[in-house]
């Protein structure tokens, strides 16, 4: 059987995928109609439910919970690896007027959306853009400030961008739980078997993944994530790559039980429970 399955072009994801994708373990008859793309459209096509399987931000796990299970592998938490809310130097306006200031924002499902206004919630004149978008905007002066996710943790500095705010630091101070990013969703339609058995082939992918790659890059990664140097790749990987990628555990579910019950209180709305919404 063939089904589609969406995640990013971002060397994490490519990192732990291309195993399973490309057929370096055996995945027991199982195939997949692989489609790249920014989380923000996968986060949209998760509402629409386009895709049988798909990476999506945990900021918007909540609304797409009726029609998906998540996984408890192939995901993004951890401890130091939140959005940082950039500017340039001298641009206070988020301290002096927040009423007016704008915020580039990667996406409105993103959890990087979810931390922001978690950290500010008063400022609501936001800008949502692609997150490769959003240096440039900060740069050209088309925003004040702007909120980064991925590799551009890696290189706001160089651009001459300074950090106004971790929000992970924000999440893990006000939490005390590591922060879920990204997670695996899978159709609620499909056989609770074969959502099983794909669980523990994306281990085994994680797992073959640290194997052969821990020390050189993959094709697959190198081939989605050209502009990137081959340095900042394997910055990504480690920073975003870790046990709760292998499965979430014992810490990993407290934590989006935590954003669960945060989502539900930021917008009025019932709390769906972690059993609910988790495979196992």
């Amino acid at each position: 059987m063939k089904y589609t399955f969406g995640f990013s072009p971002c060397p994490n994801d490519t990192f732990i995928f291309d195993a399973l994708v490309n057929h370096k373990i055996d995945t027991k008859g199982i195939e997949f109609d692989v489609i790249l793309e920014d989380v923000e459209t996968l986060n949209r096509w998760a509402i629409e439910k386009k895709l049988d399987f798909s990476k999506i931000s945990y900021g918007v796990l909540p609304a797409v919970s009726p029609y998906y299970w998540l996984l408890q592998s192939g995901g993004a938490l951890g401890k130091g690896v939140g959005p940082l809310l950039i500017s340039l130097p001298g641009n206070n306006a988020i301290q002096t007027h927040p009423e007016t200031a704008t915020v580039a924002i990667p996406g409105e499902n993103t959890t990087a959306h979810l931390l922001f206004s978690l950290a500010y919630p008063t400022i609501s004149n936001k800008k949502m853009m692609v997150f490769h978008e959003i240096e440039t905007a900060v740069l050209t002066g088309k925003v004040d400030a702007g909120v980064i996710i991925h590799e551009n943790r890696f290189t706001y500095q160089k651009k001459g961008l300074i950090k106004l705010k971790d929000l992970g630091e924000y999440w893990e101070s006000a939490t005390g739980a590591p922060i879920p990013l990204g997670g695996i969703i899978a159709k609620r339609t499909l056989p609770t078997a074969l959502l099983l058995q794909i669980d523990a082939l994306i281990q085994e992918s994680v797992a073959y993944a640290y194997q052969k790659h821990h020390q050189t890059l993959a094709d697959f990664v190198q081939q989605h994530a050209q502009e990137m140097q081959p340095h900042i790749m394997r910055q990504h990987i480690d920073l975003y790559v870790n046990d709760y990628s292998f499965a979430l555990g014992t810490n990993g579910k407290k934590a989006v039980a935590t954003l669960l019950k945060i989502y539900a209180d930021m917008h009025h709305s019932a709390m769906p429970l972690l059993q609910d919404v988790c495979i196992a």
